[in-house]
């Protein structure tokens, strides 16, 4: 029946508060009224940002930390248009946000009539950064999109969906009844697909699992496939924390490093789980890996079972249900010939960390990195940005919890750091985290140090300033290039900026200062933008 005197957006938004959301980050403009109409009297929470950019951004490390999905709600056209690069991003990276927008006139669409905010075509805009977008005209649709959308975060790659009513539409009378449609079960894969991987990977001596994002809520399963077969686990920078950083199988991120590559290059059987094996996976010079063993590939998603690389084995279906399923076709004896009680991956891993350690700066970066690792929890997060001391990060930082860091690998979109750890910080209570991000990064969405002030996010910001944008230099001096646009004629007093809009304003003296100022962060009534320069004298 339909929801008596409620508007479509009234009863959108009690309908979304249903399948568990409470929070919605939102800016309020003309076109989405009757939408907050529905936010008000739905008793959500809705954290204003100030731009849609950086509020996509939240909705991304919201759901990043937290693993649930997050909601974001803009107007028209430019609202759109700006939160894109944040649904890129969430794109990417395979993290589930639903966008609620308005549109033009039923009657305008298309038209070119020069309406506020047109754009003659908004869902061809947001359509490739989606895994559906939807113009909804008529209201009884709304509750299967809304289904739709949380049947794709719980069973599927959980990828932004998208909906958007014509502004005319969103305050007609509801002709639905707010009422939840059952989710899916998770896809259970096909036991003939499991017999042939069991099979394929049977006999294996030099086994490599390469784990990437699709795993980071099935660590148990991972761990117990690894040991089974005395499977080398290398984990993909979305993976990070799947399993303990300290397991004798684990290699770590390693990808970043030529030595990993070869590792697995000389593995007699390779299993790509839950990874695109894409060029932010693996991170090598001509794009692939030369595997000379088998491979199996288990996904999800049926489109990176084949991509790239011909499997001789491939398992459609979640990932947690499919290494279960694997580990318990595979005979007990199969880690006898494998890396169990061995000093391998013991010693490549001190390899991996040796090499990365030669770089330039790399020494500063390790530096700074295990003083912030002291002053965080071991429960703890963080959120990192497209800057040089991250990209060290992804492969340095130690981690044994999932969703404790996160990279924006796929977009490695700029800015994104702070606006995600706000949004992560209110959706993850429990639990203490930081933002690292660069100094040219920081400005792209530094005005929602606002949101955070507003919400009171107990936020340490850390930011590295290098006064340069660091690895383009390096790329443009690589390529004898004379650098162009890379060092800005003057950064900002950062601390003093952060006084600015009521936050806290800190410039590290010391490692011991750094630790001391995150612990201090942790406890304030409000985010702390801590800055570290690279010339530091207590660097060097």
């Amino acid at each position: 029946m339909p929801s008596s005197n409620l508007t479509r957006g009234q009863a959108l938004m009690q309908l979304v508060k249903a399948y568990g959301i409470d929070t919605v980050f939102g800016m309020p403009g003309v076109h989405t009224l009757e939408y907050y109409r529905g936010i008000a009297d739905a008793d959500m929470r809705h954290v204003l940002f100030r731009h849609e950019q950086g509020g996509g951004f939240m909705a991304d490390g919201y759901a990043r930390i937290s693993g649930k999905p997050a909601v974001c709600c803009v107007i028209t056209g430019p609202g759109v248009t700006n939160i894109a690069t944040a649904v890129g991003n969430a794109y990417a990276d395979s993290q589930p946000m639903l966008v609620i927008a308005s549109t033009n006139g039923s009657g305008d669409l298309g038209a070119g009539r020069g309406r506020l905010h047109e754009i003659t075509d908004q869902l061809a805009v947001i359509s490739p950064l989606t895994e559906f977008a939807q113009t909804i005209h008529d209201g009884r649709q709304i509750p299967s999109a809304i289904s739709r959308a949380f049947n794709i975060f719980e069973t599927g790659r959980p990828r932004p969906c998208y909906i958007e009513l014509p502004i005319d539409k969103i305050a007609e009378a509801a002709e639905f009844a707010v009422q939840t449609s059952p989710i899916a079960a998770p896809m259970r894969p096909a036991e003939d697909s499991i017999e042939r991987a069991a099979a394929v990977a049977q006999g294996a001596k030099k086994p490599v699992i390469i784990a990437g994002g699709g795993v980071i809520d099935h660590g148990a399963a991972l761990q117990a496939l690894a040991e089974k077969l005395g499977a080398a686990i290398v984990l993909t920078i979305a993976a990070k924390g799947a399993i303990p950083d300290d397991h004798p199988l684990n290699v770590g991120a390693a990808l970043v490093t030529d030595r990993a590559h070869r590792f697995v290059e000389d593995a007699d059987l390779v299993i790509a789980i839950g990874t695109e094996l894409s060029e932010t996976d693996i991170w090598i010079d001509d794009d692939f890996l030369h595997m000379s063993g088998k491979l199996i590939r288990i996904d999800i998603d049926p489109a990176n079972l084949s991509r790239d690389y011909t499997p001789d084995a491939a398992i459609l279906g979640d990932g947690g249900l499919a290494m279960a399923m694997l580990a318990d076709a595979l005979p007990a004896s199969s880690a006898s010939t494998g890396f169990t009680g061995s000093s391998v991956i013991k010693d490549l891993r001190k390899a991996v960390i040796e090499d990365m350690l030669k770089g330039p700066v790399a020494p500063k970066h390790a530096k700074v990195l295990d003083a912030m690792r002291e002053a965080i929890p071991q429960d703890g997060w963080m959120i990192t940005d497209a800057t040089m001391i991250a990209y060290f990060a992804n492969g340095y930082w130690p981690t044994s919890q999932p969703r404790s860091y996160t990279h924006p690998s796929g977009y490695c979109t700029l800015g994104s750091a702070m606006p995600s750890a706000i949004g992560a910080a209110i959706g993850v209570t429990d639990r203490k985290g930081v933002a690292l991000a660069g100094d040219a990064g920081f400005l792209f969405t530094a005005s929602e140090l606002a949101t955070a002030v507003d919400e009171k996010v107990s936020l340490p910001i850390i930011v590295w300033n290098n006064d340069c944008l660091g690895q383009i230099n390096e790329g443009m001096v690589d390529r004898d290039i004379t650098p162009i646009g890379v060092r800005p004629g003057r950064n900002p007093d950062f601390p003093a900026m952060a006084k600015a809009f009521g936050a806290y304003g800190h410039k590290a003296t010391s490692l011991s200062d750094l630790t001391g100022s995150i612990k201090d962060a942790f406890d304030a009534d409000g985010p702390t933008l801590i800055e570290v320069h690279e010339n530091s004298d207590f660097l060097s």
